[in-house]
Order: structure tokens, then sequence, then C-alpha cells
């Protein structure tokens, strides 16, 4: 704790650094991240995995907090997958308390209101228990308003089911006649995915040192770029994400060309 202490000036430092020297003309307008890690920070602080779960909710608020200050309108995250389900009975209810807390929260939520936030589940969320859905609908009415700055959480998620499920709403009107095989287009699918209506993520950032998707919006982040690093959601800095999008600005985006 005292090493911690005596570094949280340089932290500072560093963070004023890089933040001085972001070009704002290249920011992403639009960061999906994957949330990993609070099960491994339980572990290894010798807590519940709750406790894991409980920081990361801390750590997600300050995310949010300074995309907010540097002008990113738009956050998808992954808080919760259709393979989570599958964990510990005890884990996956306690999650749905802290879901219903979190939710209930952002109806309060000052920095969310005076930002105007406009808050959106996604994902199959019939899946999820009544409880977390009447929070999830007061949470997004709260803010149904707000246009401009968007936060997205991916809930009951699963990217390939998403694909599918827009592949049957589309089967359908083919089905009946209203539409052709040969009429399909990417804007057609776009629509149909949980995310319809917003632009496609400009960077994709997961934590804790793993390197892969894990079937997060897969159709949307074909061009995105990607970037991983070692930290623990729970213990994300300021300075970590910082990197992350001062990795984005320095990038030669092609497309394909």
């Amino acid at each position: 704790m005292i090493k911690m202490t005596l570094l949280q000036p340089l932290y500072s430092i560093y963070e004023w650094y890089i933040s001085r020297n972001l070009d704002t003309d290249k920011m992403p307008n639009h960061v999906a991240i994957i949330m990993d890690g609070n099960r491994r920070f339980s572990k290894l602080h010798g807590d519940k995995v709750i406790e894991g779960h409980k920081r990361g909710v801390t750590t997600l608020e300050n995310v949010l907090g300074w995309c907010m200050d540097l002008g990113i309108n738009i956050v998808t995250v992954y808080a919760f997958s259709t393979e989570n389900f599958n964990r510990p009975k005890e884990e996956v209810d306690n999650l749905m308390d802290l879901f219903v807390k979190q939710f209930a929260s952002i109806t309060k939520n000052k920095k969310i209101h005076d930002n105007k936030v406009k808050v959106k589940a996604v994902g199959k969320l019939d899946l999820f228990p009544e409880k977390v859905l009447e929070s999830i609908r007061i949470a997004e009415e709260s803010t149904s308003d707000y246009e401009g700055r968007v936060v997205n959480i991916a809930m009951g998620y699963d990217g390939r089911t998403e694909i599918v499920d827009a592949f049957k709403k589309i089967a359908k009107k083919v089905e009946d006649g209203s539409l052709k095989p040969n009429d399909i287009t990417e804007d057609m699918i776009n629509d149909n995915l949980y995310t319809a209506g917003l632009e496609d993520p400009n960077l994709v950032i997961r934590t804790s040192g793993e390197e892969r998707l894990s079937g997060f919006l897969l159709w949307q982040s074909s061009y995105s770029e990607l970037y991983f690093t070692d930290s623990l959601w729970p213990e994300l800095r300021k300075v970590d994400f910082l990197r992350a999008i001062r990795s984005y600005t320095c990038r030669d985006r092609r497309f394909g060309k």
C-alpha cells in the first residue's frame, strides 16, 4: 500500500502527459470493452467472487467518467455472456442482485443525467429474472430522452447468437414474401442486431491479458482496432485506459484498403 501511495504522483504525471499528447482529431467515438478479470482479482485477494464483481462496478463507473471527459460518446461493455449462466448458482444469484442494485443506481446517478447518457441493455434479456428486467426498464426509461451519448450493457450476450437472431428476423420477411434473398444487405443485417442504430466500435479493449473476443460484437468489430492490457478489470487505472486510447490514435486505419 505504501509503495502504491509513493507511485501515485508519478502515475498522475504520466496521466497528464498522455492526456496532453492525445491527438483529439483521431479520438474514437465508440469504445467497446470486455471487462475481464473480476474472478481472478477476487482469488488473488482471497475474497469471495462477488467482491471482484463489486470492485468491477466501481471500475466501470470510473471508465464511463473518463470516456465522458475525453468526448467518447458511445461505450459498449460486455457484462454477462450466455455462458455465464453456467457458473455456480451462488455467483449467478449474487450477480443478479448486483445488476438490480446497479441499474437502480443509474436513476440517481448525477453524472449520467448531467451528461445526458442514454443507458441500454442489449442481449437475450428474456433469460434474466423479472427483478433484473424491471430494474433495466426503470433505468432505460429514466434516460430514454437523452441523445448523443450512449452506454450499452451487453447482458445474456453472445455474438453468434446475435447474428443468428438477426437472420431469423430477416428470414421471416423472406418467408412471408415481403423480402427477396437477393435484397438482403449488410445494412439490413445491422438493423436487426441487438445494437441496431449504433455505429460500429472504433476500439475494442480487453483486460486481464487474454487476447480474444470471446464472442463479443463479432459482426460489429470486423474493422475495429483491438487493444489488450494485462490489468485485471477491477484494478484498471486511468493510465492503463489512456494508453489504450493513445494506441488507437497512433494507428493508421486503412479498413482493408
